[in-house]
């Protein structure tokens, strides 16, 4: 009786045990190599974000830049960009071939969504499939409100007399 027990036991285990610890091996492969270059000081170098200081000094010098948001459109609708080279295509559109093929190479992208989160998410694999000009912007477009707050990105407000 002990062995037959044991002996299904066994079985069980062999049946229940793959099921429960499976994952997708090829994907685990693929982020590994992804997330390789993630040591130490290269941290930052390697996820490529832009602080919203930075952002606003390149608009204010001119430099022909694109942004990319890929917030869903219900969040464009309560608040949308303004800044005329702004590329609208939500996180879950992005890798499209057609979509894919609407991201400038030859520019620097700066990805945005509301916190930055998914901003740095879709640029870290943007990146990994080869857009090396492509940027998260540090603490998205909350972060950009509160930096400029009542003054314009355009500059600052005019000195008081």
């Amino acid at each position: 009786m002990k062995t037959s027990i044991l002996t299904l036991l066994c079985v069980l285990g062999l049946i229940i045990s793959p099921a429960c610890a499976s994952y997708d091996t090829t994907k685990a492969q693929q982020y590994e190599g992804l997330f390789s270059a993630f040591v130490d000081a290269k941290v930052p170098k390697a996820l490529a974000r832009i602080p919203v200081e930075k952002l606003v000094a390149s608009v204010n010098a001119g430099e022909d830049l694109v942004l990319l948001d890929v917030r869903t459109p219900a969040e464009n609708l309560i608040v949308g960009l303004t800044y005329e080279n702004t590329l609208f295509i939500p996180m879950n559109e992005i890798f499209k071939p057609e979509n894919l093929a609407r991201i400038p190479t030859d520019k620097k992208v700066i990805v945005v969504c509301h916190k930055g989160l998914r901003a740095a998410l879709i640029a870290l694999t943007l990146r990994d499939i080869g857009f090396d000009n492509v940027y998260s912007l540090k603490g998205g477009l909350q972060a950009l409100a509160q930096y400029v707050g009542c003054k314009t990105v355009y500059g600052p407000p005019p000195a008081k007399k």
